[in-house]
């Protein structure tokens, strides 16, 4: 199962060295299916297309900068990870990745559940109609309204991170004459990114409670002593953008070992457990993901092997992918403003978005794809470093790659595989307006995210 890898960013990898890049595509017209989504296809006039909208459409009704997300594509992976785990396990979709009413009601016709970690993502959710016991409710630092919220919704699960937590939930449940059913979140001392893990000394974190030393097990004896709460379950994840399986194995194992303590210590046999999110996407060609029933055999397996080396009945599994459903279904259209020829370096694009719509290249020194989507080209490709329009000197969007070299003003570029974070965590940096979200099916195109405006700034700042 070992893949190919993408750097997830400084603190997990080694950093590409600055000019790091490969050499030109033979083709800079065409568009590697890995990379986009399932209903992006070039025309033969060079145009682009997403659901059958040719991007300058979409440009000219919806604007740029914008994300356009592939309806069909991302309901298509949503069912591809329901059939691959069936009904014997459970998939969340982990909403911090991008989370909007029409992503909870594709969700609930898709018969996907949500993870949620935070008020505004429990509220989301509530208020698009998904139903309260298909959510979890996640976080190293609920408040306790935003407790009191979920258990008086009626949350399937909350996940407890901390000490502390354990008896506040359990407090606050029994306030509200309810019994919470919750899972402990345990640091199993495995950090995985890309395809690279290692297997010790990672309890160094905020979230979690470490198996080190006996504290996940002193944290189980003391949520089976409550009253407020139910624990059903062990809940570990292991890191992000992850290609390879073996650090889920490691992590399977310690996780089943606790389970094991349990039940000798306790007599209980936890029903649960939830093995989290972080599987990776393509981003570049050169990534290689597994595919959803490759993951979901994998992870069966592996439960199922240490479960019966320990004798303990096989509990039901849950998983959380986020990105890995909806980074590959969006792409973010951009126009070019200014283009700079650095002699013997690179040639800087400037599009009219930047860090403000797509943080994670500064944050995380992350790789992306670029295309020139509003016609074909003939030229001979050029390395660009595709930039924003802040007053930031880091304000990279694309750091290293090739475009034609006859690119000119006004010409629409596309960056693929952004439907994972880039808009959950875009900002106002330099009173920027953030672009809108765009559902695009068989089409028909439709505002999921309305762009904001000057009114929405000026409305928050009181004066």
């Amino acid at each position: 199962m070992s893949r190919s890898a993408h750097p997830a960013g400084p603190r997990h990898a080694d950093v590409l060295t600055e000019g790091h890049y490969t050499a030109p595509p033979t083709d800079l017209n065409a568009l590697d299916a890995k990379v986009w989504s399932r209903t992006v296809t070039r025309g033969p006039e060079g145009v682009v297309s997403m659901g059958g909208i040719e991007v300058t459409r979409l440009a000219e009704e919806f604007g740029t900068p914008a994300y356009f997300v592939d309806e069909a594509d991302f309901r298509a992976r949503c069912r591809a990870w329901r059939d691959a785990f069936g009904t014997g396990a459970d998939v969340f979709y982990a909403g911090k990745a991008f989370l909007s009413r029409a992503v909870v009601r594709w969700l609930h016709e898709e018969g996907l559940n949500l993870d949620v970690c935070s008020g505004g993502e429990l509220a989301t959710a509530l208020a698009a109609g998904m139903p309260a016991e298909r959510i979890a409710f996640h976080g190293n630092n609920k408040t306790e309204d935003e407790i009191h919220r979920a258990i008086e919704a009626g949350v399937g699960r909350v996940v407890l991170d901390s000490f502390q937590e354990i008896v506040r939930v359990s407090h606050i449940a029994e306030r509200l004459g309810k019994r919470q059913r919750v899972q402990i979140r345990v640091t199993v001392g495995v950090e995985a990114h890309t395809h690279e893990f290692i297997a010790t000394a990672h309890e160094d974190q905020k979230f979690g409670i470490a198996l080190a030393g006996g504290e996940a097990a002193e944290a189980v004896r003391r949520a089976l002593k409550l009253d407020g709460i139910e624990l059903i379950g062990i809940h570990s994840h292991i890191g992000s953008q992850i290609f390879d399986m073996a650090g889920f194995e490691v992590s399977a194992r310690r996780v089943v070992q606790l389970l094991a303590e349990v039940r000798d210590e306790h007599g209980v046999e936890l029903p649960e457990i939830d093995l989290g999110g972080g599987l990776g996407i393509a981003y570049t060609s050169d990534d290689d993901p597994c595919e959803p029933h490759e993951i979901a055999r994998a992870l069966s397996e592996i439960v199922t092997r240490e479960c019966a080396a320990a004798g303990l009945r096989t509990p039901r599994i849950s998983v959380e992918p986020g990105r890995a459903i909806v980074g590959p279904t969006a792409f973010t259209l951009y126009e070019v403003g200014t283009i700079k020829p650095l002699e013997g370096l690179r040639t800087y694009v400037s599009v009219d978005g930047g860090m403000s719509d797509n943080i994670r290249t500064a944050l995380y020194d992350a790789e992306y794809s670029v295309a020139l989507v509003s016609r074909s080209s003939d030229a001979e490709p050029m390395l660009v470093r595709v930039v924003g329009k802040h007053c930031e000197s880091g304000d990279i969007v694309v750091r290293d790659a090739f475009l034609p070299a006859d690119l000119a003003p006004g010409d629409l570029i596309a960056v693929p595989a952004t439907g994972a974070y880039c808009r959950s965590m875009a900002s106002n940096y330099n009173h920027a307006l953030r672009p809108p979200v765009v559902a695009v099916d068989s089409g028909a195109a439709r505002v999921i995210v309305r762009r904001e405006t000057e009114e929405d700034l000026l409305r928050l700042d009181v004066g």
